[in-house]
């Protein structure tokens, strides 16, 4: 296992961002939070690297995802995200599904006053397909 960049702000947190201080080579089911800064008010990931698979045929989807949060008291660290993400790239999910889901984790993890995730579906068959899950 690696060791953290910063042992410190580890030790801080409880040692809670375990996928941040090791090396990790597997997809998680989770994302890891921090405390935000007091004067955080929005954090936008995007990322257009998010794989599934069609719950019906079975065929890859490539998804454009973009999360937006406004943190309370934790902030969602990004490399535990990228794992948490990746854990989609086997599952057979509903671009509508995907977003739910990618939103209640965030939600679940960071607590934060409202969550916007946006999934873009690339085109198959013709078709662009645009799911929005919200949280307050």
């Amino acid at each position: 296992m690696d060791t953290p960049a910063d042992p410190e702000l580890n030790d801080q947190m409880g040692g809670e961002l375990t996928a941040l201080r090791s090396v990790v080579r597997e997809p998680m089911d989770h994302v890891e939070c921090f405390p935000a800064p007091p004067s955080c008010r929005r954090v936008t990931f995007t990322t257009d690297e998010v794989t599934s698979m069609c719950p019906v045929t079975g065929q890859p989807d490539w998804s454009t995802v973009a999360i937006t949060y406004e943190p309370d008291q934790r902030c969602v660290e990004s490399k535990s995200l990228k794992l948490f993400l990746w854990s989609f790239r086997d599952q057979q999910i509903f671009a509508e599904a995907l977003a739910a889901a990618i939103a209640a984790e965030i939600h679940r993890a960071a607590g934060p006053h409202r969550t916007t995730v946006v999934v873009t579906q690339h085109v198959r068959g013709g078709i662009v397909t645009e799911a929005t899950a919200e949280l307050p």
